[in-house]
């Protein structure tokens, strides 16, 4: 099968033969990978942030959709023929061992619990949730974690007020879909803040109403309910800390880079007569047993829009140009579809 291997820090996976293992371990789960998307924690990963360096070749990706193809012993949640949602978040089910897989040279290749990029793909159970037939492949890979950590962060980190104003810092797949879930949560106004300015257009495409490149703009405002953070800058986490109002929610998604420090700006004005808070949002605190049943129930509403995030799809032979797109910073989603035959 083809499958996007990372083999050393700094360079963006290629796409290589890899071969499955004759027989599954309990609890683990073979999926014909459907569509993947591509999230900024892959950057990460391309460049050893993730602590990966030394698990060298590996497998990426963890938002994924597939159809179940097989299971091994003591599986009880998915059934062989499932349509599923593939998550790193974990769900119900049997925390499976690490997979084996095999590169052409014979080599063994270890993997985690989750990887997406590829046309088939070992998952524990923990990882993979059975949604109904008909449900769009593209939501699935988002429900993955694009679209799932933001509408998590939006409901259980944020805790977003009806007329509240809300700053989106970075505006790739998981930015739109903050925005998105602000807009739904009734914020007022919802600005979306990005460097690049070839993100206007999409920005406002999903609704939000302001769109702005540059920090000092901000001053046109009124300070903030809540400033969610997608870049992991620590620059731009200091400098637009600084527009929190009192009361106000700073929400931590992107992550920084291993070591870096998070300053705080004018530390005495966070004991406001409300005071601030700053969260840090693993997930979005997503439970996908729970939550996946619910978005998906939205989307077939017409609630939840996915053509305005997804802004390119590649195949999986062009995996190494969609992560090109990816780190360039003007895309929202990259979806990587498979062409299976």
């Amino acid at each position: 099968m083809k499958a996007a291997i990372l083999r050393k820090v700094g360079i963006v996976p290629k796409v290589e033969q890899v071969y499955l293992p004759q027989h599954l371990e309990p609890g683990q789960v073979l999926v014909r990978v459907l569509v993947s998307g591509l999230c900024g924690a892959q950057i990460h990963e391309i460049n050893g942030h993730k602590g990966n360096a030394k698990f060298m070749p590996h497998m990426l990706g963890h938002e994924g959709c597939g159809i179940v193809e097989d299971v091994g012993a003591g599986v009880t949640t998915v059934s062989t023929g499932d349509k599923v949602v593939m998550h790193w978040r974990k769900s119900g089910g049997i925390e499976a061992p690490f997979p084996k897989y095999f590169l052409e040279n014979g080599d063994e290749m270890s993997a985690g619990k989750i990887t997406t990029l590829s046309e088939f793909s070992i998952v524990s159970e923990n990882r993979v949730t059975t949604v109904p037939a008909d449900t769009d492949e593209y939501l699935c890979a988002l429900l993955g974690c694009g679209m799932t950590t933001a509408l998590g962060a939006v409901n259980n980190d944020a805790k977003i007020k009806f007329g509240e104003s809300v700053l989106i810092v970075g505006c790739g797949g998981v930015g739109l879909n903050l925005i998105q879930g602000s807009l739904l949560a009734s914020a007022y106004p919802v600005v979306g803040l990005d460097i690049k300015t070839d993100k206007q257009f999409i920005v406002e495409n999903i609704g939000a109403t302001h769109f702005l490149d540059k920090i000092d703009d901000l001053d046109q405002f009124d300070k903030f309910d809540v400033i969610m953070d997608t870049t992991g800058n620590v620059n731009a986490i200091y400098e637009t800390m600084k527009f929190l109002g009192d009361s106000g929610r700073y929400i931590l998604v992107g992550q920084p880079k291993p070591g870096q420090d998070i300053k705080i700006p004018d530390g005495v004005s966070w004991w406001s007569p409300s005071g601030k808070s700053i969260i840090v949002s693993q997930g979005g605190k997503t439970n996908p047993q729970n939550d996946l049943k619910r978005y998906v129930k939205m989307h077939k509403a017409g609630i939840l829009d996915i053509d305005k995030i997804i802004t390119a799809v590649y195949s999986i032979d062009g995996v190494d140009e969609a992560f090109e797109l990816l780190m360039s910073g003007i895309a929202g989603r990259v979806m990587v579809k498979m062409d299976h035959q």
